[in-house]
């Protein structure tokens, strides 16, 4: 299953975060500091948390300016939520669930701050109370008091009284828990041979049997479903590998002898790496007096030595390959790393080994590259173990490594999240890919009193918040804006968006195919289209520019500078693409009713009707009208979630038609 959205409330500095959508793979949390990020993931992990996690604890977790609230008894932690999250099933997990609950969409999951765990399905029957089946169960006990009271020996207790005995004390609204059920079930079996066959009240019982069978099946489902709830791994604190390790030590402290102590950890995964404890490790090494009578035949002592060995080798190659994946990404440049893992009957030592053959200790290596070396061994060793199928929460993951390494550890990042869904936090534009927008969430806290909010949009009333966004914008561009010959120049992000995503979507269904060579380049708004458009023709480079119909896009168009620059044919307009007349058509208008039907699902907005009567109206202002708090931005980004899971014969006959003369025209501009 897929986490799908969170929302985190009465958390440390978190009110309440608002709801928010998390990525199928990749979720990217930004913001300032202080300003909730951390707090966000730490939260999010108490869903799930791994073994070793301590418990939500009021007096440390709960907002200490409301603690006086529950020391004072007003407010019961029982009734806190902490973290809300709904997964997407899988077809895996609709697998294993009964034929009847196959249509069951998800789980929705609450831990509240007395570390209680609350668990629904979504889209399955809701199991029954007993204000649902009172109706149903009085008439049937007063139907048995009359029988009852007609036999020559009536019973003591009336079926009636047998029934209030059982219930009198239940919540009627809230659904009937498994003991209550069966509760229930035994006093209808009991009462059933004094019901006529055939009768409405058979009818009646039967139907009581089945829905509490039902809510069997119900609660059946749900225990599988939370064995298959993915484990929420925090990795806040990478913690070190030491590049010596005095196994007997550490022996001691596995074996419950000493405590073991917060800088051990990076060492104890390794060795759960290597598929060894201390001892074994320590163990295999030597050779004992005892040992020695016993073991006489030598080969048995260089069998042992030789499987430590191998899986010292194996770990080795598994993690020197990961490493150089990213610190060595280019094999021109002679900088080739291998660690080295060595072990004797006292320590284990890691060390690494350059180009040249010489080893150096570890812990000598650059503060960037130690931390690399303990993040791989740390995921490898939970990954491996209880942490396969899990979510992992990154805190500022690669602070210390270069800007260029960072930028290859996105891409790590991103295999990560192949197979382990991941949301992490960063400050860094360099694990901000330019592609990757739709996967930032921001989050800020402007004012202590409202607490930290997390944005799905891209949007901040604090523009230092973007900074990271900005900056990755700003370093692709400054290495892509002159790379490539053609280059179409759009307003803004949310055109890029379109033309990406239609780009993609038209070339995999054989309907039209934008030059690969083509880089798109988006200018930030209308106004600033002639500035990209001179820089990049002052460099011998070809370029469009694509405008709305809109008024900036019609300045943009008329200004004297952008004329000269680019010929005619390369100021492209959305309107002359248009099948229909719209008044100041945007990019938006060559997909109307796409977006008319993504609007309905996304925004629970019907916008259709109205479309339809003023059908010379941008699409873009009557969407503005009709759904609240509406912005370009989430409407493309639904767009492009849209698109993933769409094929191009899914498009209108228009939009396809539209678009394929767009992309025609925008390959003979920049031929």
């Amino acid at each position: 299953m897929r986490l799908k959205t969170a929302r985190i409330q009465n958390y440390r500095s978190i009110l309440d975060t608002g709801e928010f959508e998390v990525d199928h793979d990749k979720t990217i949390l930004v913001g300032i500091n202080e300003a909730g990020k951390s707090a966000v993931l730490q939260a999010l992990q108490h869903i799930n948390p791994p073994k070793d996690i301590a418990p939500l604890d009021p007096l440390r977790d709960y907002p200490r300016a409301l603690y006086n609230d529950i020391s004072r008894g007003i407010v019961d932690p029982a009734n806190v939520p902490v973290a809300t999250v709904t997964f997407e099933l899988e077809d895996a997990d609709r697998a294993v669930l009964p034929d009847g609950l196959r249509e069951t969409t998800g789980l929705i999951v609450v831990r509240y701050l007395n570390n209680v765990r609350a668990v629904a399905l979504l889209g399955a029957p809701e199991k029954p109370s007993l204000k649902v089946l009172s109706k149903d169960l009085l008439r049937l006990s007063s139907y048995l008091d009359i029988q009852a009271t007609a036999q020559e020996n009536p019973p003591k207790v009336k079926p009636s009284e047998q029934l209030q005995s059982i219930t009198g004390k239940w919540n009627e609204t809230t659904s009937l828990s498994s003991e209550q059920r069966t509760a229930l079930k035994k006093w209808l079996e009991g009462i059933l041979p004094e019901i006529e066959e055939g009768s409405d009240h058979e009818k009646r019982y039967d139907i009581l049997i089945e829905r509490l069978s039902d809510a069997d099946e119900i609660e059946t489902a749900r225990t599988t479903l939370i064995e298959r709830i993915p484990v929420f791994v925090l990795f806040s604190n990478y913690f070190r590998v030491r590049a010596r390790l005095q196994l007997e030590a550490l022996a001691r402290k596995q074996a419950g002898k000493e405590e073991i102590d917060r800088t051990d950890y990076g060492n104890i995964c390794l060795l759960n790496l290597l598929g060894f404890t201390a001892k074994e490790l320590s163990d295999l090494g030597r050779v004992t007096d005892e040992e020695r009578k016993t073991l006489t035949d030598s080969g048995a002592i260089a069998k042992r030595l030789d499987e430590r060995g191998a899986k010292l080798n194996a770990a080795e190659a598994m993690l020197t390959r990961e490493i150089r994946s990213i610190w060595n990404p280019d094999p021109d440049k002679d900088e080739a790393k291998t660690l080295r893992i060595f072990a004797d009957g006292a320590y284990l030592k890691v060390t690494v080994e350059d180009s040249i053959g010489v080893n150096i200790d570890l812990d000598q290596r650059s503060e960037g590259f130690q931390w690399l070396v303990s993040f791989f061994v740390v995921f490898f060793s939970e990954a491996q173990g209880n942490h396969e199928n899990a979510i992992l929460l990154l805190d500022e993951p690669g602070v210390s490594l270069h800007a260029l390494k960072q930028r290859e550890f996105q891409k790590t990042i991103s295999r990560l999240a192949a197979t382990n869904q991941t949301i992490f936090s960063t400050h860094s534009p360099f694990l901000v890919g330019s592609g990757e927008l739709d996967k930032v969430r921001v989050v800020e806290m402007t004012d202590r009193e409202v607490g930290t909010k997390v944005h799905t949009t891209v949007k901040s009333s604090d523009p230092a918040a973007l900074l990271p966004l900005q900056e990755a914008l700003g370093y692709d561009m400054a290495h892509s804006l002159f790379a490539h010959k053609r280059n179409l120049i759009t307003e803004g992000l949310t055109d890029y968006f379109y033309v990406d995503a239609m780009t993609q979507l038209l070339r995999s269904g054989g309907v039209a195919d934008l030059n690969p060579k083509i880089a798109i380049v988006p200018a930030g708004d209308a106004g600033k289209v002639v500035y990209f458009a001179t820089i990049l023709h002052a460099h011998n480079l070809k370029v469009a520019a694509l405008l709305d119909s809109d008024p900036a896009g019609e300045n943009a168009a008329r200004q004297d500078t952008l004329v000269h620059t680019l010929k005619q044919r390369a100021i492209v307009r959305t309107r002359d693409f248009l099948k229909n007349e719209v008044n100041g058509a945007e990019i938006e208008d060559l997909l109307r009713e796409t977006l008319i039907g993504i609007a309905n699902t996304e925004f629970g907005t019907n916008a259709k009707a109205i479309a339809d009567a003023q059908s010379k109206r941008p699409i873009v202002d009557i969407l503005a009208k009709e759904v609240p708090d509406f912005s370009k931005y989430k409407l493309a980004k639904a767009f492009v979630r849209w698109s993933r899971e769409h094929v191009a014969a899914d498009l209108t006959v228009n939009e396809r038609e539209q678009w394929k003369s767009l992309i025609d025209h925008l390959n003979k501009a920049l031929e």
